[in-house]
C-alpha cells in the first residue's frame, strides 16, 4: 500500500474521524483551521484532517495528533456567523504523515497517499457477506435509521469502501474509529467493524427485549420510568455505576451527618424513598431535592459554646456602648445564670427607645460578648405571614420563612436573633406577620416552631431574641406579653459627649482617612454642635454633623491649605456648619401672660411644648386648636373646669368665661399631639391669661389634672426630663408620684436642672405664678380697661 508524496495544508479535527468515504460537512472556528482551509481553496482544494490525541486541546502541538488521517477535496465553503466556516468535504483516501513543514500560520505537512489494494477471493466474498447482514440486521433493529441505508449496503461491492461506510456510523469511541483508520489490512478492517457490529447487535437486541418486556399504553411520567428502566438494564449489562443511586446514597449520609430528631429524620428518609421513584425530568425532583438540602443543612444539634466570663462580656459591652446600664446588666444577668444552669430557655428581650440610641448594635455587642453568632431580620414593612413562617411547598418557587433562613444563615442553632423594627409590622389580606411571631417569642412554645415549609418542628429555645421597636403602641397585646421590655431613653448631653470622644470621633476620622494629629474637637466645640446643631435623643445627627467639620478638615489637608493640628471650637463649628439651627427660646416665648412651657414624649424621645391661650369677645366658648387628640381635649375641659370652680381664689371676675371666648392653641399646628400629661400645663397658661400674670420661663412642667385639682403621675419621665435640658430649662415640676422616677436621671441632670414635685394643682400655681395667687384678690385688670376703651369709643 503505497502512493504518492504530496504537501497539503491539515486540518486538526476533535471528538471525530473522517474516512475517505462519502461528502461530509465540518464547521471550522479555530484560526488555524480557517487559515488551512483558505490556503487549500486557493490551490487545488486538496487538504488533510487528522484527529487530535486529545480533544481537550484548543491548540495541539504536532505530537498531539494522530498520524494517520484522511486526505479531502473541498466540495463548498460557507461563511457563518461568529467567523466560522460551513465546509463540505469529499473523503479521497487515508494519508501518512511523514513530516511537519510548520505549523505557523496554519499546520502544513509532507503526506503519503496510500492507494487501497484491490482484493478478491472466497474469504473475502465471505466477510463481504456477513458485513453486509451484520449491517442489515442493524438498519432492521435500529429504527431510527432510513430504510433507504439498505439499498445502499446491498450496492456497494467493494470491500474496503463498505467497511468504511459501515465504520463510518457505528456508535463506538472516537479512539475506535481511528483503530479503524489505522487499520490498513481491509480483512483485518473487516473483522474489526463486524466484530463492533456484533456488539452493537446484542445492545440493540437487549433494548428490543426491555420494550417487549414492558407493555401497555404510557403517558409521559410511564415512558419516562421506562426509558429510567432501560438506561439501568444497559448499565446492569455494560456494568457501569448509576450516578443517581451514587446521589442518594450521598442524600443518605448528609441525612445522617446532619443529627435531626427521630421524628425528622423518618420525614426525610420517606422523601428520599419517595424522590428515588421520580424521574430527574420531573419538576416534583426539584422540589424533593431542594427541601432535603434544607432539612440536611440546619443546625439542628449545632451550637456555639457561650463565653461565660462575666466580666469579659462587660468589658466588651462597656467598650462598644457608652450608658445603658439597665440593658447591660440585664444581658450579665442572663450570663450568670446560664453559667449556673446550662439548659436555660433564651430570653426574649425588646428594646425600646428613639431612634439613634444604639438599639441595633447594641445586638451585635451582644453576640460578640458572648461568642454566639448574629442575625439580624428587618420586620419594617413586613406584611405577609409567609415571611416569616414560610410558603407551603405545594407552590411554586417556596421556600423557608426569614426565621428559618436565618438559622441556617449562622449556622448553630442558639445565635443573638434581632428583629428589627418590630413595631414598624404591617398586616394585610395576606395574613398578620405579628400573629406569626406569637409562636416564635414564645418561651413555651417555640420549642416546637414549625415553619409551613419545613413541616417539621425546630427548637429555637436555645435562640436569645432581642426585639427593637421606637414605641410600645403599635405591638399587639398578645405579642407584647412575650418579651420583657427594657426602655432605652435619649441621651444627656454630657453622655452625648463621652460618646462622641470615644466612638464618633475616632470612627469618622478613620473613615475620611483622618488621624488624631489632624483633628481635635474641644469639649465647648462638641458641645455647640450637640446643643445648637442637634435635636435629637440619640446620636445619629450628631454623627453627621462631626462627618460635615471631617470633610472640610480634609478637605484643607488634601490642598494642603492646613499646617498642623485644627481644634474645633464653637467658632470653628459655626464657620463650617453655618449659623445656629436651634436656640434656647424658652424665656422669650413664655415672656407674656397666657403661654407655659409643658414636657411631652414623642417616639422619638422628648420633647417641650409651648401651650398657648387667649381670650377674645365672645359667648364663653372654648377653642381648641393644635391637632389635639381626643385624650387631650378632654384635659383641656377638665382645665377649664377647675378654673371655673375655683375662679373666686383666683380673682378672677366669674364675668369673663360669659363674655369671652378662650382659644387654647398648641404649636406645631401640623405635629398631631394626645395624651394627658399636658393637663396642668394648660391649666397653668389659662390661670396666667385670666390673672394676667406670667409664667416663670424657667420653668417647664407634666401632670395630669383632675377635676379636683390632684396631679396624677405620667410617663416617659426621663425622655421629658432630657428634653428639658437640651432646652435649657431649669426647673422642672411633676407629679409627687414620679419622684421614684428620677433614680433612672443621671447625676450631671440632678445638678443643671431643680426638681419640683407638686400633689395638687395649688402648687404648681404658686410656683409658676407666685405663691399669692390664691389669695383671692380680683385680677384681670386688662380685660375691664378693654371694655372701658371700647365704651370710649362707642
Amino acid at each position: 500500500m503505497s502512493g504518492k508524496i504530496v504537501e497539503i495544508p491539515l486540518l486538526a479535527i476533535r471528538n471525530t474521524v473522517i474516512f475517505p468515504v462519502l461528502a461530509f460537512p465540518i464547521n471550522v472556528g479555530r484560526e488555524k483551521s480557517l487559515k488551512a482551509v483558505d490556503r487549500a481553496m486557493e490551490g487545488d482544494r486538496l487538504m488533510g484532517i487528522v484527529a487530535q490525541t486529545d480533544a481537550k486541546l484548543e491548540d495541539p502541538s504536532t505530537d498531539e495528533l494522530h498520524v494517520v488521517g484522511t486526505a479531502v477535496k473541498i466540495l463548498k465553503s460557507v461563511k457563518m456567523p461568529g467567523n466560522k466556516l460551513n465546509v463540505i468535504i469529499q473523503g479521497l483516501s487515508r494519508i501518512k504523515i511523514l513530516e511537519f513543514i510548520h505549523t505557523e500560520p496554519y499546520l502544513k505537512a509532507r503526506v503519503q497517499m496510500i492507494e487501497e489494494e484491490e482484493i478478491k477471493g472466497v474469504e473475502v466474498n465471505a466477510l463481504l457477506m456477513n458485513l453486509r447482514e451484520q449491517a442489515q440486521k442493524i438498519i432492521e433493529l435500529s429504527p431510527h435509521i432510513p430504510s433507504e441505508a439498505s439499498f445502499l449496503v446491498k450496492s456497494i461491492d467493494n470491500p474496503a469502501i463498505l467497511s468504511d461506510i459501515v465504520a463510518s456510523n457505528l456508535s463506538v469511541s472516537v479512539e475506535e474509529k481511528q483503530e479503524l483508520l489505522e487499520t490498513l489490512d481491509v480483512k483485518e478492517r473487516m473483522d474489526k467493524v463486524i466484530a463492533l457490529l456484533g456488539k452493537e447487535i446484542q445492545v440493540l437486541e437487549l433494548s428490543n427485549k426491555i420494550q417487549t418486556e414492558v407493555k401497555g399504553e404510557m403517558d409521559k411520567a410511564q415512558r419516562e420510568y421506562f426509558l429510567r428502566e432501560q438506561m439501568k438494564a444497559i448499565q446492569k449489562e455494560l456494568g457501569e455505576v448509576d450516578e443517581r443511586q451514587e446521589e442518594f446514597e450521598e442524600l443518605k449520609r448528609s441525612i445522617k451527618r446532619a443529627q435531626m430528631p427521630k421524628d425528622t429524620e423518618k420525614v426525610a428518609m420517606k422523601e428520599l424513598r419517595r424522590m428515588s421513584r421520580m424521574s430527574p425530568g420531573a419538576a416534583e425532583y426539584t422540589v424533593s431535592r431542594t427541601y432535603l438540602d434544607w432539612l440536611c443543612e440546619l443546625p439542628w444539634q449545632k451550637s456555639s459554646e457561650d463565653v461565660l466570663k462575666i466580666k469579659d462580656a462587660k468589658t466588651k459591652l462597656d467598650e462598644d456602648h457608652y450608658g445603658l446600664t439597665k440593658v447591660k446588666d440585664r444581658i450579665l444577668e442572663y450570663l450568670a445564670v446560664r453559667k449556673l444552669k446550662a439548659d436555660m430557655k433564651g430570653p426574649i428581650l425588646c428594646l425600646v427607645g428613639p431612634p439613634g440610641v444604639g438599639k441595633t448594635s447594641l445586638g451585635r455587642s451582644v453576640a460578640e460578648s458572648m461568642g454566639r453568632e448574629f442575625v439580624r431580620m428587618s420586620l419594617g414593612g413586613v406584611r405577609d405571614e409567609a415571611e416569616i413562617r414560610g410558603h407551603r411547598r405545594t407552590y411554586i418557587g417556596s421556600l423557608p420563612g426569614r426565621v428559618i433562613k436565618g438559622i441556617k444563615k449562622a449556622g448553630t442553632n442558639n445565635p443573638v436573633f434581632i428583629l428589627d423594627e418590630i413595631d414598624k409590622l404591617g398586616a394585610d389580606y395576606r395574613g398578620d406577620p405579628s400573629s406569626a411571631l406569637l409562636e416564635v417569642l414564645d418561651p413555651e412554645q417555640n420549642s416546637t416552631f414549625s415553619d409551613h415549609y419545613l413541616d417539621v418542628d425546630f427548637d429555637l429555645s436555645k435562640v436569645l431574641f432581642i426585639a427593637t421597636a421606637n414605641q410600645m403602641g403599635p405591638i399587639p397585646g398578645p405579642l407584647r406579653d412575650r418579651m420583657e421590655v427594657l426602655e432605652l431613653p435619649g441621651y444627656t448631653l454630657e453622655e452625648k459627649i463621652q460618646i462622641a470622644r470615644k466612638h464618633l470621633i475616632s470612627e469618622n476620622l478613620e473613615e475620611h482617612g483622618l488621624t488624631a494629629d489632624h483633628l481635635e474637637f474641644s469639649d465647648e466645640g462638641l458641645e455647640t454642635l450637640i446643643a445648637s446643631y442637634t435635636r435629637e435623643a440619640g446620636v445619629r445627627q450628631l454623627k453627621r454633623e462631626i462627618a460635615a467639620v471631617c470633610r472640610n478638615i480634609a478637605l484643607q489637608v488634601a490642598d494642603e491649605e492646613q499646617d498642623g493640628k485644627a481644634v474645633i471650637g464653637p467658632k470653628e463649628v459655626e464657620e463650617i456648619r453655618g449659623p445656629l439651627k436651634f436656640f434656647k427660646e424658652v424665656a422669650e416665648r413664655v415672656a407674656r401672660c397666657g403661654v407655659s412651657t409643658g414636657l411631652a414624649w414623642t417616639p422619638v424621645g422628648g420633647d417641650i411644648l409651648f401651650i398657648e391661650a387667649t381670650a377674645m369677645r365672645g359667648h364663653g366658648k372654648m377653642i381648641l386648636t393644635g391637632q389635639m387628640g381626643d385624650v387631650m381635649k378632654e384635659s383641656a375641659q377638665a382645665a377649664m373646669s377647675y378654673v371655673r370652680t375655683h375662679a373666686d381664689e383666683l380673682g378672677i371676675d366669674y364675668q369673663v368665661f360669659e363674655k369671652r371666648d378662650i382659644h387654647i392653641h398648641i404649636p406645631a399646628g401640623a405635629i398631631p399631639k394626645d395624651g394627658p400629661s399636658a393637663g396642668v400645663t394648660m391649666t397653668t397658661a389659662i390661670v396666667s391669661l385670666l390673672t394676667n400674670r406670667p409664667v416663670n420661663h424657667e420653668l417647664a412642667m407634666t401632670g395630669e389634672i383632675t377635676l379636683r385639682g390632684n396631679v396624677m403621675p405620667v410617663g416617659g419621665i426621663k425622655e421629658k426630663v432630657l428634653a428639658a435640658h437640651r432646652a435649657g430649662i431649669k426647673m422642672v415640676l411633676m407629679p409627687e408620684k414620679n419622684e421614684k422616677d428620677l433614680i433612672e436621671i443621671g447625676d450631671d441632670l440632678n445638678v443643671d436642672l431643680e426638681f419640683r414635685f407638686a400633689g395638687v394643682i395649688e402648687d404648681v400655681l404658686k410656683l409658676a405664678l407666685g405663691d399669692d395667687i390664691l389669695d383671692g384678690k380680683p385680677r384681670g385688670e386688662q380685660f375691664e380697661k378693654d371694655d372701658e376703651k371700647k365704651k370710649t369709643k362707642k
